[in-house]
C-alpha cells in the first residue's frame, strides 16, 4: 500500500491567549500595536482569543503568564515581541522556563527569523513571535499556524526543510 500524495487535515478549534511583553507597554508608554495584527491574522482560523495580558519584561512574569494559561486549559499561547538576542530581551528565556519542549528558537524564514515554537505534555503548544510577523503580509506565522491548527505537531527537521525558499513575498 502506497502512503498518498497528500492530505487534506481538518483544523481543530483552538483557545489563544495572547501575551504582550514590554515594559513600554505594560507602562502605558507606547500602545500595543501588536496584538490588534495578530488577532486579524488569527481570524481565518477557529481560535478563540479568550484575553489579551500585557506581562512586561520581567521573565518571571512572562514565564507564570504561560504557566497560568496552561492550567486554564489554552491551548495556544502566543507572546508577541521580546524575542531578539538583545539582552532585555527575555521571552525566549521565559518560555524555556514555562516547562515547554523547545522545538525551535530560529526559522530559516524571513520575516520572522527570530520565532519560537515550543510543546506542553498536554499538546499546548506556545510561540514566541518576533516584530516580523506583524510587519510583514507573510511571514513564518502563514507557514506554521496552518499546521498547528490541523493538530500536527513541527519538528526541527520541519523547520529545517523550511530553509528552501524561505524568504516570503
Amino acid at each position: 500500500v502506497q502512503a498518498p500524495v497528500f492530505q487534506v487535515l481538518p483544523y481543530h478549534p483552538r483557545r489563544a491567549v495572547i501575551l504582550v511583553t514590554g515594559s513600554e507597554i505594560k507602562k502605558g508608554l507606547i500602545q500595543d500595536g501588536f496584538s490588534p495584527i495578530l488577532i486579524e491574522k488569527l481570524a481565518p482560523y477557529p481560535v478563540a482569543v479568550e484575553r489579551v495580558e500585557e506581562v512586561g519584561d520581567v521573565p518571571e512574569d512572562i514565564e507564570q503568564a504561560i504557566r497560568s494559561a496552561i492550567l486554564d486549559g489554552i491551548d495556544l499561547v502566543l507572546c508577541t515581541g521580546g524575542m531578539s538576542v538583545d539582552p532585555d530581551d527575555h521571552t525566549p528565556a521565559a518560555i524555556r522556563s514555562s516547562g515547554a519542549e523547545i522545538i525551535t528558537y530560529g526559522a530559516p524564514v524571513f520575516p520572522g527569523a527570530m520565532f519560537m515554537l515550543g510543546y506542553f505534555a498536554n499538546g499546548a503548544c506556545v510561540m514566541g513571535l518576533p516584530g516580523g510577523v506583524i510587519v510583514g503580509k507573510r511571514t513564518v506565522l502563514n507557514l506554521v499556524l496552518p499546521r498547528v491548527m490541523a493538530n500536527q505537531r513541527l519538528t526541527k527537521s520541519d523547520f529545517a526543510g523550511m530553509a528552501v525558499g524561505g524568504l516570503l513575498s
